[in-house]
């Protein structure tokens, strides 16, 4: 799977409850690679390519968001409600490094999350890769699922602004996270950069799970920063492009409408319509040259099935919302499906 952000880490929980319902482990060892803390035994082999592009370092310390996510959903240690960090999380870290005038005071860092961070930062400092550290993390609880920065290099995303608005205060560019989570995407965005991407490269491990894989998932995450980093990887789009397996993606975009975020500001950016059906044209058909072999669209934009399979991809329509594990997995079950369609 390509995932990134909470929609993917609903996505992936979804994938692995379905996996572990058609394929469900061979031993009843909790310790059996495709076990999970928080949820039912596959004896498939799941890996996510999870996009670093909104990483950053604030206050001193490494963050990498939607690594995070993913890691607290598929370990059952998130906090559901906010849909993002730790389950009883406290602040006063972040109360105090405020009082100090550190780091950004509308970007909160929860206690238990600052001490992933914190981890993450001593690893990478004593020498440990992102990836390395990524292995060490996960080790904490049984996922079931295998986690994989999509590089190791860092690719943070800037947004290119005009200098002359009001909020702009005569900067030409934000880090994504400052555009996303302090101005909520209302500055209008010119443009997305991810630094150092043409020096970067897939991390150890991202190819060989493209180029072995029986099918590979595109989750329902922000078509432009998340999906559209993890493939300007160089070297990802071309394992993809070579992989014998059916790529089929999830539609975030339902009814004309984003499912969560703001992605709608981001495909406005570079644009792209806020519609279904342009999502799947803006990847593009995989025998063309682009991404798909299929696409799943909500009930409500059923119309553009037919108009998707002209261009030479596998659609289909089925209810898209994710409200709970069973909806997930229901959802992932008919991707799962879809690929094997495209055979």
């Amino acid at each position: 799977m390509l995932a990134g952000g909470v929609g993917g880490a609903r996505f992936v929980r979804g994938v692995r409850a379905a996996c572990a319902e058609r394929w469900p482990a061979r031993t009843d060892d909790a310790t059996a690679p495709g076990s999970s803390s928080a949820g039912a035994a596959t004896s498939a082999d799941v890996t996510v390519i999870v996009n670093t592009g909104d990483d950053l370092w604030l206050a001193g310390v490494r963050l990498m968001p939607d690594f995070d996510s993913l890691l607290y959903a598929l370990a059952g240690v998130n906090d559901a409600e906010r849909g993002w960090g730790r389950a009883g999380e406290t602040e006063r870290v972040a109360a105090e490094l405020r009082e100090w005038g550190v780091g950004w005071p509308w970007f909160t860092l929860g206690d238990l999350d600052l001490g992933t961070h914190l981890a993450r930062t001593a690893w990478l400092r004593e020498g440990a890769t992102p990836s390395q550290v990524a292995e060490r993390l996960q080790r904490r609880w049984p996922l079931g699922v295998r986690l994989l920065p999509a590089t190791d290099t860092e690719v943070d995303t800037h947004v290119r602004i005009d200098p002359s608005l009001p909020d702009a205060a005569g900067r030409d560019e934000l880090h994504f996270q400052e555009w996303w989570t302090r101005y909520r995407a209302a500055i209008p965005a010119l443009g997305f950069e991810q630094r150092n991407l043409a020096e970067a490269r897939p991390a150890p491990g991202v190819v060989a799970a493209i180029t072995g894989a029986d099918v590979v998932l595109v989750a329902p995450s922000n078509p432009v920063v998340s999906i559209g980093t993890i493939v300007s990887v160089p070297g990802i789009r071309e394992a993809l492009a070579a992989t014998g397996a059916p790529v089929v993606g999830v539609s975030p975009i339902i009814g004309g409408r984003v499912v969560r975020g703001m992605a709608d500001a981001c495909l406005t950016a570079i644009g792209v319509e806020t519609d279904a059906a342009a999502v799947a044209r803006h990847y593009g058909v995989r025998s063309a040259g682009g991404l798909l072999d299929g696409w799943l669209v909500d009930g409500t934009d059923a119309a553009s099935v037919a108009s998707l399979e002209e261009i030479g991809l596998v659609a289909a329509s089925v209810p898209l919302w994710m409200r709970d594990l069973d909806t997930s997995a229901a959802l992932a079950g008919a991707a799962i499906d879809l690929a094997a369609r495209t055979r």
